[in-house]
């Protein structure tokens, strides 16, 4: 007796289960082997990529040197950002206060977006971390009311009769949990390494924005009368 037999033996509520389980597990693997192999060359990247930034002697020349090393683009859009403050434009609310204050709100945005580059499949992982065992438990209880209702019909009880239709029933709850466990496990893991990355980009963020808010200020919007 195994998960194939109890599926072919199952109505449609137990095929639902069963194959909703199988596309929880090829997602959550499928986001675990990607974002493995991502934050494995992020990791490096963001380091390598800070690096070669401080070592350059301008700020143009940095921007050239880091695209050697940031191939998941995370340090280069921060520095495109402040670009934004070099090219902005006076006259409106985004070109009004002093160079440090457009110089935040850029590089807050930008992170954001990089920020959430990251982050991205994190929630899947959670979600089924969290809902593979309860799916697998619908199958179990649906499988066992379904052995009941055999043996109920039949009008006889015994050993065999129950243990084999409940041992099927109970294989839908460890399908779950086998579900489950990889994923709650990988997006532990997982969000650990982002935070790393996360931290680093966010002191990298502060250090440009020291580096960059010592230049001469926009002048100000003026209020036209």
């Amino acid at each position: 007796m195994n998960a194939l037999h109890f599926l072919k033996q199952g109505d449609a509520v137990t095929a639902f289960v069963g194959v909703a389980l199988l596309l929880m597990s090829v997602v959550s693997w499928v986001i675990i082997l990607w974002k493995g192999w991502l934050l494995r060359r992020a990791s490096g990247d963001v380091a390598k990529s800070t690096a070669a930034f401080w070592q350059a002697p301008n700020l143009a020349q940095a921007r050239t040197q880091v695209q050697a090393f940031d191939r998941e683009a995370l340090v280069l859009p921060l520095i495109a950002a402040t670009e934004q403050v070099a090219t902005g434009n006076a006259a409106t609310l985004a070109g009004a206060g002093d160079r440090a204050q457009q110089l935040t709100r850029v590089l807050r945005d930008a992170l954001h977006l990089v920020l959430d580059k990251l982050q991205y499949g994190q929630v899947m992982l959670a979600t089924v971390g969290s809902t593979a065992p309860f799916v697998g438990l619908l199958g179990t209880v649906w499988g066992i009311f379904h052995a009941l209702t055999g043996i109920a019909s039949t009008g006889q009880i015994s050993i065999d009769k129950i243990s084999g239709p409940v041992g099927e029933a109970l294989v839908m709850t460890a399908a779950g949990l086998a579900v489950a466990i990889p994923a709650v496990l990988a997006y532990n893991v997982l969000g650990r390494v982002i935070g790393r990355i996360e931290a680093d980009l966010e002191g990298f963020a502060r250090d440009l924005r020291e580096l960059l808010s010592t230049e001469p200020a926009k002048p100000a919007l003026t209020q036209e009368h």
